[in-house]
């Protein structure tokens, strides 16, 4: 049975304030700078949360595992921006000489073109979650009409694909605005974000990467990786493929298992 959506405190409270300064006016009419202000700094703080991809200031937001996937020594890695039929096949083939499992945000309009590789990545145990249709840099600013059509069709045709309904949302580089989170709740969607992130669509460095990306990791973290948009090494090499046999051998050593974000939340 679907909920009701509830907005967040600070949402609840931006109605609050938008409310406020339109009685405050009509009261007063010669108060209106300070309305005018006030709704300027509501803006403000509204368009910082949405920058900053780790904020829960707009609504629920997975940015690390839940107590009991930690408990269970669990990472989430995963994978951004493909399919990319160079890259993603070889991303499989490690993971599976590994046996460990990712979660794949795939970019819908890339997906329609490799459909069979998104099928894939189900098949070989992992998961294809929902990274909008069009990937567009000015997600941000999308309305609430445009965002709910991208990642619709986005959602629509990876559940085609695969079979598999996606259960999670990413935005582009993680950047939204206060109408995604009711768009989110209306499509039965979890917006999914990251602990610690690579930056290897514009680092090509392994030994950079592998820090960014190893440094404090523990228990619990989700972490962000690109096949498609991968930055190269200086040999040519997308990044990703030298880093992640790297990185896997270091879960290894610090004994913790990658898991998709939906084992993770279901075990």
């Amino acid at each position: 049975m679907s909920t009701r959506w509830t907005p967040s405190p600070l949402l609840s409270a931006s109605a609050a304030v938008h409310g406020a300064a339109v009685l405050g006016t009509l009261a007063v009419p010669a108060a209106w700078p300070w309305a005018a202000g006030a709704l300027v700094a509501n803006h403000a703080l509204l368009a910082g949360a949405g920058l900053w991809p780790s904020s829960h200031l707009l609504g629920p937001n997975l940015t690390r595992l839940p107590e009991a996937a930690t408990q269970r020594r669990e990472i989430a890695l995963t994978i951004d921006d493909g399919p990319d039929p160079e890259v993603t096949p070889r991303v499989l083939d490690l993971l599976d000489a590994a046996n460990l499992k990712a979660s794949f945000f795939c970019i819908g309009r890339i997906a329609a073109q490799h459909p069979a590789l998104c099928r894939a990545i189900v098949q070989r145990g992992h998961r294809v979650e929902n990274h909008g249709f069009a990937h567009s840099n000015a997600f941000s600013l999308f309305g609430p009409g445009a965002m709910r059509r991208d990642i619709a069709r986005a959602q629509a045709l990876l559940a085609d694909i695969t079979g598999e309904a996606p259960r999670f949302f990413r935005a582009t580089a993680g950047l939204r605005n206060p109408f995604l989170d009711p768009v989110l709740h209306g499509l039965g969607l979890q917006l999914a974000t990251w602990t610690r992130r690579a930056f290897d669509t514009r680092t090509g460095d392994p030994e950079r990467v592998l820090q960014r990306l190893t440094r404090h990791l523990g228990a619990g973290d989700i972490v962000l990786m690109h096949d498609g948009h991968a930055a190269r090494t200086p040999s040519g090499e997308p990044v990703i493929l030298t880093v992640l046999p790297r990185l896997l051998q270091t879960l290894n050593d610090r004994q913790l298992q990658p898991v998709t974000l939906v084992q993770a939340l279901t075990s």
